[in-house]
């Protein structure tokens, strides 16, 4: 990978990984289904006129709307309000681990000895992370963040169905038909969104539009141009700094304390994702956002 390629990709993975602070400085005006939705409903008016209705999957997109766009945002939000933005972005990863195990009850993939050691390395660090006795990061709310992580791994068979379809026409008609679905969800389930609406300021409008237009639309169109030019094997590694950078983020821009028990927790985690990512079994995709 070239020197510039290379720093365009370490780019995508900071402004991931800032994210996720970002996403909680958010949270702290909008409910979270709300602030989903709002933010699909400017992924989608950014996107979906530009892109060609992806003839013929519709109805597969449909169906990721709701897994990925409903399911897993609506969990990971709800969690990452109450959690450490540190926690969040390195306990989401357990998602490889999970996916991997899926590809191979499901597709028979071969994980070998040294896919299982790092699936267990990355269990015990995030079991090292719910564990962790600080009220910012309770465990009921790692646990949500936890089976975001296991919906991903059910959304991302589907992702794998739709491999050959334009990344960003998958995330804008993704977003078209998730944004009311969750709109309906905070509707029913939460309260306060109109206040929300009205009286956010500009740090709150400003995260949705981070989340919208940076983290979506620039970040995975980067992206998907790297992986059209370079082998997974050299692209995968990279994917590894988002959580180093949202742990580093979450400390500086949210004053978020660091503990022996989080560097350990998130350096086994990352670990043992890394050594699945190196090793990765076919099922696992790499294109769609999951913060």
């Amino acid at each position: 990978m070239t020197p510039t390629h290379a720093l365009g990709a370490i780019l995508v993975m900071v402004l991931w990984g800032l994210n996720f602070p970002v996403a909680k400085i958010g949270l702290e005006q909008f409910p979270p289904l709300a602030m989903m939705a709002l933010r699909f409903t400017v992924v989608a008016a950014l996107v979906v006129p530009f892109v060609k209705m992806p003839k013929g999957r519709i109805r597969e997109i449909a169906l990721l709307s709701f897994t990925l766009g409903f399911l897993h945002f609506s969990l990971m939000f709800n969690g990452l309000q109450y959690v450490d933005a540190a926690v969040a972005a390195v306990t989401i990863q357990i998602q490889v681990p999970f996916a991997a195990v899926l590809g191979m009850v499901l597709f028979g993939d071969t994980l070998g000895w040294r896919r299982w050691l790092g699936m267990g390395v990355a269990i015990a660090g995030v079991a090292i992370l719910a564990g962790e006795p600080r009220a910012g990061s309770p465990w009921w709310a790692v646990g949500l963040i936890v089976m975001a992580a296991m919906v991903w791994a059910c959304a991302n068979i589907q992702m794998k169905k739709l491999s050959d379809v334009n990344g960003l026409a998958v995330n804008g008609w993704m977003g078209l038909f998730a944004a009311p679905q969750l709109a309906l969800g905070s509707l029913i389930l939460e309260d306060g969104q109109i206040e929300a609406i009205r009286t956010a300021d500009l740090v709150a409008w400003g995260s949705i539009a981070y989340q919208a237009v940076l983290v979506v639309i620039f970040c995975y169109g980067v992206w998907y141009w790297l992986l059209n030019r370079y082998p997974l094997s050299q692209a995968m590694p990279y994917t590894l700094l988002v959580p180093v950078f949202g742990v580093m983020s979450g400390v500086a821009l949210l004053g978020e304390p660091v503990s022996l028990q989080l560097v350990i927790g998130a350096a086994a985690t990352i670990v043992g994702v890394a050594i699945i990512l190196i090793r990765r079994p076919a099922t696992i995709d790499t294109k769609i956002p999951t913060s």
